[in-house]
């Protein structure tokens, strides 16, 4: 499985064979909930952050998130201070629990079909994410995904800083980090199909191939509608 950051190169040998590829956004696309979101609840549970506090700004930032409002960088200061508090290893054995009592549930049966349909056809499967490499690439094994592009995160001495290496992979990051992939693998983004339930991921939208709208929320729903993008429900 190629889970590593996108920084892999195309083997001269390979340099004439096209790849295609098909990319997903991962949260209420491919799962059924908001696994950035979910986690910080998972950690207010715990007790490893002051619950009420943490519930409260977890849910102001995903309601700037809906709005298409959301400051990234400050969201991101407020999800990785907890990382860069704990060991790896007891982060890792929370995200364990997170995974198979909150993220397994949330797996949609038509999701997995919809990679299966994709994955008949030849196309390498993609998912690109503004969550963060930690909580998501153990999804996108569970999906059986073979690519992930996500936020990546600073380690340092085996700890997470709180950093973010590289860009967000979140609105035009998102084309960033799409586009360096498709280089780096000799595949189009320009043939290729998204899908996203989220307006925040209108520039990738614009510069893919084709674009389908996944159990929209209602301005993507609206744009699409304007555009004549695809509506699909996966729920």
């Amino acid at each position: 499985m190629d889970l590593k950051a996108n920084t892999c190169t195309t083997p001269d040998a390979a340099a004439d064979v096209r790849t295609n590829a098909a990319f997903f956004d991962l949260d209420n696309t491919l799962i059924g909930g908001d696994s950035d979101y979910l986690w910080g609840e998972h950690l207010a549970r715990l007790g490893v952050v002051p619950a009420a506090e943490h519930r409260r700004r977890n849910k102001m930032f995903m309601e700037a998130y809906r709005r298409g409002t959301l400051d990234v960088d400050e969201f991101l200061a407020f999800q990785l201070d907890p990382l860069r508090r704990h060991p790896m290893r007891q982060l890792e054995t929370w995200r364990a629990t997170f995974l198979e009592t909150t993220i397994a549930p949330l797996v949609l049966p038509k999701a997995l079909d919809l990679l299966d349909h994709h994955r008949r056809h030849g196309d390498s499967l993609v998912i690109i994410t503004s969550t963060n490499r930690f909580i998501s690439e153990p999804v996108a094994r569970m999906l059986g995904v073979d690519h992930l592009l996500a936020t990546e995160l600073e380690i340092s001495e085996g700890r997470f800083t709180g950093r973010v290496s590289g860009p967000p992979c979140a609105g035009e990051g998102k084309v960033i980090h799409a586009k360096r992939w498709a280089d780096a693998h000799n595949a189009s983004l320009e043939e290729a199909p998204f899908y996203t339930d989220s307006i925040s991921d209108l520039p990738l939208m614009e510069a893919a191939g084709s674009s389908i709208a996944v159990d929209p929320d209602e301005r993507l729903e609206s744009e699409a509608k304007r555009r004549g993008w695809k509506i699909i429900s996966l729920r």
